[in-house]
């Protein structure tokens, strides 16, 4: 639950008591039809499947209800004859019995294979979604993952998709069967009775109304549980991740209590759900055998006192094998009633969630409108030349009017000319920034926590877009290249190291899936990585896992550099790149680190000002704004902020 509906909910209000207003309605007003018929679309490439397993469900439908017609025939056509022979002949009989048995197997049967097909055409459809689901993800701007919890984006691939799961491979076909059965019991039994019929309708029309209102119940706190859960996911994901800090500040009984909280709106919610839905089918049933008893009652008074028998069949005496096929049809009518009352809650689950995909699906994508592509290139007599090997000397491709290409050497040169910034309208993040890197220069980025370095660093690699002013690259308006090529000409190495499941080796090719093996050990030996890696069980070749947990934060920080070095790009940021090294291991990493950053532009963001001394300029960022511009010693013999953070006068933090 989050603080705004903690603050909005009246003291003696229970947690989840807010979705009740699902249960206002018949459970299909919740339906999002929109949504469903988005979902069959993704049938398109099964729709043989799905006929034959229509096919399936008609012949099984059938099967069972034609078995209740042939007890009719069975009692007044090849036993009662029997009763009262000297010699009965009971070959009949047993063909009858037989052709029932023919009946019940091609029942069986149908129901086994439309069963596997539809796991088939579950899981596949199920591929494909998750699939969409995580090619859109990939296209989604850094702002959605700033804005949802990662507990909230997993709820999509888990929660959301296993009722997906539910409803295609068990209520679906259960729906459209019980559906199947309703119209065919209804025909047969007016084709036996049509007065025993309309007693029938006329219990069901009533019945109708008391499960609508216990489904309608149950329907919205259905729904309201997915919300729950996702919730309760993302807080759980947040305290994993955050396990650590819960333990230095001896949080752990908040983090209960918080947890507490959300696990009792998902039990309300669920519990609620469940208690209406699991009383319908003993409902059901109960009122399945009065309408078995008030049948059998009329029955048995109509054919006593001898009352004609009017049904599509024609006008005849109500028999024995009437009114005991007619109780087996009623028994037949009432069981998919309550079936589908009971499955239209998974299936206004699935919907819910298949709709929460989609909102995902339809998130907007991360804009981009340049044109202008990175390339390999090689000079020639003065002349920058595209090609397809690697050179590790790049250009921009920037298009004409007239359909060619003018090529312009990527040099490293970074502009920022009074940029303002702000992540939400309203909350201004940067004021009037103007700095600029040349080819080859060392800029380091100083200020305390919250001064805007590290948001100056996502503007370069365009995560966001820029309030006003302009950002260039090598004169070229950063908002005019593709963000793929802009992101490509550059390295980024940050505080927190994300290694992936994997080898040491495919951890460095991450950042260029090209590079040999030999790449991978030289970009590993010149930040003094290698010979850690070596010290490994299997070298380059150890699995890393569960981020690299088996590694300590300074190991995984030498890997996440040396996989910048392997990308080798023209411009460099680091991020706090060193902060989780020692002071030991930082001066081996320094020297590593200078000759990477040899012949790059290179942003540094750093809280240990001994870390950039050796820069070529140092930018002193304070509330958003730059203060102080200077190479170290300009900035000490000014003896302002820098120098008042230098010598210790003011903590970054």
């Amino acid at each position: 639950m989050t603080d705004n509906a903690k603050l909005s909910q009246k003291p003696n209000e229970r947690p989840g008591k807010r979705p009740t207003n699902g249960a206002k309605g018949a459970p299909i007003k919740n339906i999002d039809l929109a949504t469903v018929k988005r979902l069959l679309t993704y049938f398109k490439g099964y729709r043989l499947k799905m006929i034959f397993v229509l096919v399936c469900i008609v012949l099984s439908t059938v099967a069972s209800v034609s078995s209740s017609l042939f007890l009719k025939s069975l009692i007044d056509d090849y036993i009662e004859p029997l009763i009262g022979q000297a010699v009965p002949n009971f070959t009949p009989l047993i063909w009858a019995l037989c052709g029932m048995g023919c009946l019940y197997l091609t029942g069986i049967l149908s129901s086994l294979f439309y069963n596997r097909v539809m796991a088939e055409v579950t899981q596949g459809v199920l591929k494909n979604v998750r699939d969409e689901m995580f090619r859109h993800m990939q296209t989604l701007p850094v702002k959605y993952f700033d804005t949802h919890t990662h507990g909230d984006v997993m709820s999509y691939y888990t929660n959301d998709a296993d009722s997906l799961r539910m409803m295609l491979s068990q209520s679906l076909p259960q729906v459209i069967q019980s559906v199947l059965t309703l119209v065919f019991v209804s025909l047969s039994m007016m084709y036996q009775s049509l007065l025993l019929t309309a007693i029938v309708l006329v219990f069901s029309f009533f019945m109708l109304k008391l499960v609508g209102a216990v489904a309608g119940k149950s329907s919205g706190y259905f729904m309201s549980s997915q919300r729950s859960i996702a919730g309760m996911n993302g807080y759980i994901e947040e305290m994993i991740n955050g396990q650590k800090v819960v333990k230095v500040f001896n949080h752990e009984e908040k983090a209960k209590e918080n947890f507490d909280e959300r696990n009792s709106e998902l039990c309300f919610n669920v519990t609620n759900a469940n208690k209406y839905a699991n009383t319908l089918m003993p409902l059901m049933n109960g009122l399945g055998y009065m309408l078995y008893v008030i049948i059998a009652i009329v029955g048995g008074i109509l054919a006593i006192n001898g009352v004609t028998n009017i049904g599509l069949s024609g006008v005849n005496t109500l028999t024995l094998g009437v009114i005991a096929s007619f109780l087996q049809l009623s028994r037949s009518f009432c069981q998919p009633i309550g079936q589908v009352s009971q499955q239209i809650n998974s299936v206004i689950m699935a919907v819910s969630g298949a709709k929460r995909i989609f909102e995902l699906i339809d998130e907007p994508s991360e804009e981009d409108t340049g044109k202008i592509t990175l390339v390999n290139c090689t000079e020639k007599n003065g002349k920058v030349e595209e090609t397809n090997a690697f050179t590790e000397e790049w250009a921009w491709k920037i298009p004409k009017d007239d359909g060619s290409f003018e090529y312009r050497k990527l040099l490293g040169e970074v502009r920022l000319e009074h940029v303002d910034f702000s992540y939400e309208k309203g909350k201004q993040v940067l004021y009037d920034v103007t700095l600029y890197a040349e080819p080859g220069q060392k800029v380091a980025l100083v200020g305390a926590t919250g001064a805007g370095k590290t948001t100056i660093t996502n503007l370069i690699n365009h995560f966001y877009d820029i309030d006003s002013g302009v950002i260039t690259y090598d004169g070229i308006n950063i908002k005019d290249i593709r963000k793929d090529d802009l992101r490509r000409s550059m390295g980024i190495v940050l505080q927190d190291v994300n290694l992936f499941t994997g080898t040491v080796m495919e951890n460095l090719r991450y950042g260029r899936l090209d590079a040999t093996d030999e790449e991978c050990i030289a970009a590993a030996e010149l930040v003094n990585a290698d010979s850690f890696i070596r010290m490994l069980p299997q070298g380059y070749n150890t699995v890393l896992s569960g981020d690299g947990s088996g590694l300590s934060q300074g190991q995984r920080q030498l890997i996440s550099i040396a996989r910048a070095a392997v990308a080798d790009p023209p411009v460099m940021i680091l991020d706090e790149a060193t902060s989780s090294i020692d002071t030991r291991t930082e001066s081996i990493v320094q020297h590593g680190m200078d000759a990477l950053m040899h012949g790059r532009t290179v942003f540094v963001i750093a809280h240990r000002l001994s870390t950039v001394r050796n820069s070529d300029v140092i930018m002193v960022l304070e509330n958003g704004r730059i203060i102080e511009r200077g190479n170290h010693d300009k900035l000490i013999a000014e003896k302002g902020k820098y120098y008042q953070l230098y010598t210790g006068a003011f903590e970054l933090e």
